[in-house]
């Protein structure tokens, strides 16, 4: 059974790997690879089995943590299966309803055009001023929006900016930088921390404490370099525009990112799960939406005649649902493996060949080429450490920046990657090895602090 689990996540994986030569979604063998792990199980009956209500516990005998076996008869080990079914399931869609109200928000934001409130406040024709402004924009609204969708935004910004593609292309190579290394340091700014913080492996506050400074000089010494290029050398001739910043903007823009802030401030304060934060802020701000929009908001009014008028109705529709699946797949087929102990055993091994945080460290180096999501996803079955343990840390830094180093490393590159028409070949020859720089600089001073 292990063997074909195994082989039944390679083949997948494989397929989500080569979506662009297959012209194949990635959520389609990300669900197909979910339901054939969990049937191969349900099929098959395991002997040992990792009960999310059990978990691992020390044997007396030899003092090692051990899988618990799973007795009982035919009907009770499905129900136990069913069981931990369950339980998988009802901690991942936690991840995916959060996920969605943050898209959700983000979607009522851009429906009334907030995000251009930033191309309104630069100002600067310099070109390397220009670089500074847009990498410190990326590096800290990707910690509140995502650095997916601060990468879209940044770069929708810049077409309005530059017209030169070329140089485009300079300026969105460092914004991937910048993205994905906020995204690392804020529960909220990428979806391996989200699962992290969501799966209490960190507290919100511990994360920014450990990460922020690291985070941060993963940006600034590409930038650095960057500024001795001669590609950031003179002025940018800005096309003229004639758009004025709506008041309603401003404030839907504030109301937004205020209330993603919110939400951990709610789970602190009410120790209520983090989705249950993020659907309080999309209620909050879907109410505004409505007012602002001059509707007769109501609850009970909507039909289909009158539901694509409203913000919230629009917003739902642009939000990235294969992405939400494609996660349902890929998380929900790792519980699997963690499920029968395979995860856990591979981290045993990997504890007892190599050093801790250099294992870490090449698994974000793999995250350039592996999604990230699987890797927190398999790296949080792997160990058993206590709550804001380093290593938790570590593994969110290392996910988080490590897949800036290939253009299809992140999903931040990705979507660069086709707005900009960038090729692999062209981040590879001039943006890889200033990512590298920064991803290990950044290390470094995650080390030196821990001293």
């Amino acid at each position: 059974m292990f063997a074909t689990l195994l082989f039944i996540f390679i083949i997948g994986y494989a397929a989500i790997t080569m979506e662009h030569t297959l012209k194949i979604d990635k959520l389609v063998p990300a669900l197909l690879m979910m339901v054939l792990s969990w049937a191969v199980i349900f099929i098959g009956i395991p002997t040992f089995w990792l009960d999310p209500s059990i978990g691992l516990h020390i044997d007396p005998k030899c003092g090692q943590l051990t899988i618990p076996e799973l007795t009982g008869s035919l009907l009770e080990k499905r129900e136990q299966l069913d069981a931990t079914l369950l339980h998988h399931f009802g901690k991942t869609s936690e991840i995916l309803i959060f996920l969605i109200g943050a898209m959700t928000i983000v979607e009522i934001i851009d429906h009334f055009d907030g995000f251009q409130v930033f191309k309104s406040l630069i100002k600067t024709k310099s070109k390397l001023v220009l670089l500074w402004i847009i990498g410190l924009l990326a590096f800290f609204l990707s910690a509140l929006i995502d650095n997916l969708t601060a990468t879209i935004v940044l770069i929708s910004i810049l077409r309005k900016i530059i017209t030169d593609p070329d140089l485009r292309k300079w300026y969105a190579g460092f914004i991937i930088i910048a993205a994905n290394s906020g995204g690392a340091w804020s529960p909220i700014g990428d979806v391996t921390t989200t699962m992290l913080w969501m799966n209490h492996k960190v507290n919100a506050g511990s994360l920014i404490n450990h990460l922020f400074l690291p985070a941060l000089v993963s940006t600034f010494v590409p930038l650095l370099i960057a500024s001795k290029m001669k590609s950031f050398k003179g002025t940018i001739q800005q096309p003229d525009s004639s758009e004025k910043t709506k008041k309603q903007s401003v404030i839907i823009l504030i109301l937004g990112l205020f209330l993603i802030i919110l939400v951990p401030i709610i789970k602190m304060a009410t120790h209520l799960p983090p989705y249950m934060g993020m659907m309080f802020s999309l209620g909050l701000i879907s109410i505004i939406a409505e007012i602002i929009s001059k509707r007769q908001f109501s609850l009970t009014d909507i039909t289909a005649t009158n539901s694509h008028t409203s913000p919230t109705f629009k917003a739902l529709t642009k939000i990235e649902l294969p992405s939400i699946l494609f996660f349902l797949g890929i998380l929900m087929t790792i519980a699997a493996m963690e499920s029968m102990g395979m995860i856990y055993g591979f981290g045993v091994q990997v504890q007892e060949s190599m050093d801790v945080n250099l294992f870490v460290t090449l698994l974000g180096i793999a995250s350039a080429i592996i999604d990230n999501v699987p890797i927190v996803a398999a790296s949080m079955g792997m160990f058993q450490f206590e709550l804001d343990h380093e290593i938790w840390h570590f593994i969110a830094y290392a996910a988080g920046t490590g897949g800036s180093m290939l253009i299809i490393g992140s999903a931040a590159g990705v979507v660069a990657m086709g707005m900009e028409k960038i090729s692999f070949f062209w981040y590879l020859k001039r943006i890889t090895l200033l990512a590298a720089i920064g991803y290990f600089s950044g290390i470094a001073v995650f080390l030196v602090q821990l001293i």
